[in-house]
């Protein structure tokens, strides 16, 4: 399998790059610095050079060429203003999603955030805000495409090392969840197509990863 990874560089990305390339698929990264690119290399991926603010739909799509499917793992990141999170968090994602209708790539995973359902409470920080406004853009506007979307909400993200053992359902409430555990989902979501046109929570939990995929299926 030939995976294309937006926000190549970011930690779950990288996880999930040397996930990949230890099970014999083929990761590429885009990254925007390619200084970032070394990082890639030694994750076992493929790094190329696409800055998703400042590019268009017909470069976008050439480097999915031949792709099976495409993650979008981008956000602006700690330090970026609310005017960022919407060129990112937002229209980043929904140029991944052009350039994936245009080369013919049909799986589109979507990493998402809990609480993007409730409009943000009185006093809520802007930039906070701005974020969460713009993660419930990105999936509004992926369930109106024609493609075998998936929207995965990952509760308050950890460095901790991986338990295998999760959460994951559509509605999960609060919690912590690894990053390594969010990209062994990820390639567990891959690898089941039934889980199209859903929307699932991931924190957390007591059930080992294949396990919680198969019970979203019923």
């Amino acid at each position: 399998m030939r995976v294309v990874i937006a926000g190549g560089h970011g930690k779950i990305a990288l996880l999930l790059e040397r996930h990949l390339a230890g099970r014999g698929d083929t990761a590429v990264g885009l990254i925007r610095n390619p200084e970032q690119a070394a990082a890639l290399r030694a994750a076992r991926a493929t790094p190329v050079v696409c800055d998703l603010e400042h590019t268009d739909v017909t470069q976008v799509a050439a480097h999915l060429d031949g792709a099976d499917a495409v993650i979008f793992a981008a956000g602006a990141g700690p330090g970026s203003g609310a005017a960022r999170k919407d060129t990112v968090d937002r229209a980043a994602a929904a140029l991944l999603a052009d350039a994936a209708t245009r080369a013919g790539v049909h799986r589109y995973l979507l990493i998402s955030s809990m609480g993007v359902d409730n409009p943000p409470a009185a006093g809520t920080d802007d930039v906070w805000a701005a974020y969460l406004r713009a993660k419930l853009a990105a999936e509004d506007d992926l369930r109106g495409r024609d493609l075998a979307w998936t929207v995965l909400r990952p509760g308050r993200l950890t460095d901790d090392p991986p338990t295998g053992r999760v959460t994951l359902t559509r509605h999960a409430g609060r919690g912590a969840i690894s990053r390594a555990d969010v990209a062994h989902v990820l390639v567990a979501l891959l690898d089941e197509p039934r889980t199209t046109g859903t929307t699932l929570e991931l924190v957390g939990g007591p059930t080992p990863v294949a396990d919680a995929i198969h019970a979203t299926l019923t």
